[in-house]
């Protein structure tokens, strides 16, 4: 039971939950506008090379996005869908590219090997089960 200077002082106030996504603003994905792509290495212990990108969405905000998959076609001006997902090794990426879908190819194409570049999480970076049979 509150007591009578508590209830002079005012209500309590309610926590904003703060999301981890802001800039979709709510939304599973945004449409945006690469302006600049670049390689980046991932903080320690780790040790590669990333590649991200510089987003402008349509909401007029600019996020850093991560290109998952082992290569690429992204260059600036390309239009790409960015959805939600942070990149635990990558300070300040919190986004993700779809691949797959708009100027984004999919991580599907020539290899030296076997033909496809990607046989196992395939759904991941927008690549069709292979074809069977001839």
């Amino acid at each position: 039971m509150p007591t009578v200077n508590q209830k002079l002082r005012g209500a309590r106030k309610v926590r904003k939950v703060k999301s981890k996504s802001a800039a979709l603003k709510g939304a599973p994905f945004l449409r945006g506008t690469v302006l600049y792509v670049k390689v980046i290495s991932p903080k320690k212990p780790n040790s590669a090379n990333r590649c991200i990108c510089r987003v402008r969405l349509t909401t007029g905000k600019e996020v850093n996005c991560y290109i998952p998959g082992e290569r690429n076609t992204i260059k600036e001006h390309c239009t790409v869908l960015v959805r939600g997902g942070k990149v635990k090794d990558l300070p300040g990426v919190h986004y993700h590219i779809v691949r797959g879908t708009l100027d984004a190819d999919s991580a599907f194409g020539p290899s030296p090997t076997n033909g496809a570049r990607r046989n196992v999480s395939r759904s991941k970076y927008g690549v069709k089960k292979p074809k069977t049979g001839s």
